[in-house]
């Protein structure tokens, strides 16, 4: 693909939504992630402790179970895929007003309950953000799946890292506290949410395949009471057919190999991110330093690497992305080993920024553009749900045991990230053996 056939790919509207959306889906994160943690630290509570609070994250690795009804059920008036995406964005305000009304030390409990929330809605409404930027991208238009994964990823990071360095730049500010910081996220998520009121719904004719399906299912109950026939078949639809569909179109074998490849691919980079902040406090950086290294430069760069790695999807193919990316990402930990030696040097810091921002981008884009190849218009929300949420169960669960590790090598944080280092060895292995399947999936068109 030529430059000016690639900046065309990114002319479109619909890839604006995309974007935002992006920026919805990785604002819960700072909610629950860097900022609760920073919260957590100032109050005193142990390592071992925010590691474990961080368990929340762990939705996200199971929201493929109600995913089905994403695809089934449409909230009035809204649509089905922007209806769902606004009534989380809501619901997400809601429970940060509510955070903004608690002291941490007397509410730990509430304040686990309603992280804990803000998981579930966050992780709902990554669903319908995931389906809508596959439904909106009609079948012919595979360069724009890849445009849009781009948009995608550097929307997640504008959310995460630009609108994330907010809450720290502000924190430093006189006069403010954790408990107002949550109060501003509160009001952001309610302007984005008045943005999503504005995009297009997607519009994609499920009727026939669901129909089709919907009649083997009442065929298989034959004789049984027609209402309790109509509800099993119902169900199977719902439940049963979007997991089945996939894995009968891929096969089990490549099914598997990909399931087993995206759980494993980003363990340690999770490692690194669930317990980054606590080592940027502990090691001497300030909550300023944090928020415009870690978020507002970490943002610019992820941005810039998402665009690069658009292109080089298209040209070069998903393998050599997410390979690079792999190879990219034991670097950057490795990287802060060395801050965790030399101290809060900025220079050095801003570095390791850049490269972490690299592995994330590059690594995403080429993720996220293989699982969307890789769903079946009808039950999209479903199939994507159940890819993704296997790419952050290693990260969202396995990872809330960072500050035990930490505990564990008795605060040696160097050995800490040379270990997460290592964690990318045996997602690049089953990468490589991946290699022919992925190129044959990229030259296939999508079934929908």
């Amino acid at each position: 693909m030529s430059f000016p056939q690639f900046i065309h790919a990114y002319r479109d509207r619909r890839l604006l939504s995309i974007f935002l959306f992006g920026i919805s889906s990785g604002f819960p994160f700072v909610m629950i992630g860097s900022v609760m943690a920073a919260w957590l630290s100032d109050a005193g509570i142990q390592r071992a402790s925010i590691g474990l609070f961080g368990i929340v994250f762990s939705v996200y690795a199971v929201n493929f179970l109600w995913s089905p009804l994403l695809d089934r059920i449409r909230i009035p008036f809204l649509g089905q895929r922007r209806g769902w995406i606004v009534t989380m964005q809501l619901a997400i305000a809601g429970c940060c007003f509510g955070l903004s009304t608690l002291n941490i030390q007397g509410s730990i409990y509430t304040v686990a309950l309603l992280s804990l929330i803000i998981a579930i809605l966050s992780a709902t409404q990554d669903i319908a953000i995931d389906a809508y930027r596959i439904d909106i991208i009609a079948d012919n238009e595979k360069d724009k799946l890849s445009a849009g994964s781009s948009l995608a990823t550097a929307g997640w990071w504008t959310g995460y890292g630009g609108l994330g360095a907010v809450p720290f730049v502000v924190a430093d500010l006189p006069g403010w506290n954790w408990p107002d910081i949550y109060l501003l996220l509160a009001a952001i998520m309610l302007i984005i949410a008045v943005f999503t009121l504005l995009a297009k719904e997607p519009q994609v004719d499920r009727s026939t395949m669901l129909h089709e399906a919907e009649s083997r299912y009442a065929h298989a109950m034959q004789g049984s009471h027609s209402k309790v026939r109509s509800i099993m078949a119902w169900l199977g639809v719902t439940l049963v057919e979007p997991f089945k569909e996939f894995f009968s179109r891929n096969g089990l074998r490549l099914a598997i190999s990909i399931l087993a490849f995206v759980f494993l691919f980003k363990i340690g980079e999770a490692f690194l991110g669930r317990m980054s902040i606590v080592f940027y406090k502990e090691v001497g950086f300030t909550n300023t330093d944090i928020g415009y290294y870690s978020k507002l430069l970490n943002w610019w760069v992820t941005i810039v690497f998402s665009l690069l790695g658009g292109i080089m999807n298209i040209r070069y193919g998903i393998y050599r992305g997410l390979f690079i990316a792999g190879i990219a990402m034991a670097s950057s930990n490795l990287m802060f080993a060395w801050i965790a030696e030399v101290g809060p040097d900025k220079t050095l810091f801003a570095a390791a920024i850049v490269v972490d921002g690299f592995t994330s981008a590059w690594g995403t884009v080429a993720m996220v553009a293989f699982i969307s190849l890789m769903c079946n218009r009808t039950f999209s929300a479903s199939q994507y749900a159940l890819m993704a949420s296997l790419s952050v169960a290693g990260k969202n669960t396995l990872a809330s045991s960072g500050g035990w590790v930490v505990d564990i090598l008795n605060g040696n944080w160097s050995l800490f990230f040379v270990l997460t280092a290592v964690m990318v060895i045996p997602g690049l292995l089953l990468l490589r053996t991946l290699r022919t399947d992925i190129a044959q999936a990229e030259s296939t068109s999508r079934t929908m």
